[in-house]
């Protein structure tokens, strides 16, 4: 008997391959297999479809909204605060004071409304970050999402006290507000330790914010491709010196919960209104606060810079 040729035997072993293959296939597969290739695609199918509605025309208009929202509250909030360093006793430097003063002006109640919707869409994109990651370099770092989590929590709970101050609830002041927390957190066992840490924690991040100021971070997020070199300047100068000013402040208020504590103390709390009039009382006297108040005035003009140039695509 002759043997086989080298062709006919490599078409045998394919045939058996073959025959294997199928018999494998008749094979019943186990149900979770089954289970897990559809649930599979649906969740890759979500996730893809809540990237496009994060990075879509919408959301991105509500976070440049929202900007332009923030913005206005601190043009409102410096100069309120310009006001009291030249004198005046009626005004009250923090977002309960703006409100008061847009809402005393005709068609006052539309733009609160619209501030309250900015600051919805600014927490909208920042949970959006949250969930996908910031834009810009190093956007999926936890740190990051973490960052963009506490703002999104910090601007709902801004667009909540719009919200109640238009529907008529609510409204004190930032100074009665610190007073009455501490005082309910010095109540309670340990509550001296959490003030003081709290206030160490705010003046920290306003070091941070100093430091992020200086550094000019906040210009990798800006498309200062699409600017002039005099207009990047400009922009640049704003945000150092807005960031700046904002830190200070968070200092100030810091300093003044980690006084609180050690003095057991919750009147020597101050909000933000409550911090800026007691910077008047320094030394350095108004001309101090009126610094600090070109500061965050210049802060609003470099949010409304944000609003045009900032990259708001999560992720």
């Amino acid at each position: 008997m002759m043997p086989p040729r080298r062709g006919s035997t490599g078409l045998m072993r394919y045939e058996e391959l073959r025959q294997q293959a199928d018999h494998d296939g008749d094979r019943p597969t186990p149900r979770g297999a089954d289970a897990a290739g559809p649930a599979e695609r649906a969740g890759r199918e979500v996730a893809s479809t809540g990237r496009e509605v994060a990075s879509s025309r919408w959301v991105r208009g509500l976070a440049r909204a929202g900007l332009l929202a923030r913005g206005a509250n601190y043009l409102l909030i410096g100069s309120l605060a310009v006001q009291i360093a030249l004198g005046s006793r009626r005004q009250q430097a923090d977002t309960t004071g703006a409100l008061r003063a847009v809402a005393g002006h005709p068609g006052g109640i539309v733009v609160l409304w619209l501030l309250a919707a900015g600051f919805a869409g600014l927490a909208l994109w920042r949970f959006a970050e949250t969930l996908y990651g910031q834009a810009g370099p190093g956007g999926q770092e936890v740190p990051k999402r973490l960052a963009s989590l506490a703002l999104a929590v910090l601007y709902g709970g801004t667009c909540g006290v719009v919200v109640n101050f238009i529907l008529g609830v609510g409204g004190t002041s930032s100074d009665t507000e610190s007073k009455s927390f501490t005082a309910r957190l010095l109540a309670h066992g340990g509550g001296q330790v959490l003030v003081a840490g709290i206030g160490v924690a705010v003046a920290a991040a306003g070091v941070g914010m100093g430091i992020y100021g200086l550094r000019r971070k906040f210009a990798s997020y800006l498309r200062t491709a699409q600017m002039s070199a005099a207009t990047s300047q400009v922009v640049e100068g704003l945000g150092v010196a807005g960031y700046l000013t904002r830190g200070v402040v968070f200092c100030i208020a810091g300093g003044f919960l980690i006084d609180a504590a050690v003095s057991f103390d919750p009147q020597k709390a101050q909000g933000l209104d409550g911090s800026l009039r007691e910077t008047a009382a320094t030394p350095l006297g108004p001309w101090l606060l009126v610094a600090i108040a070109l500061g965050l005035v210049i802060f609003g003009l470099y949010s409304w810079c944000e609003a045009r140039w900032r990259m708001v695509e999560p992720g």
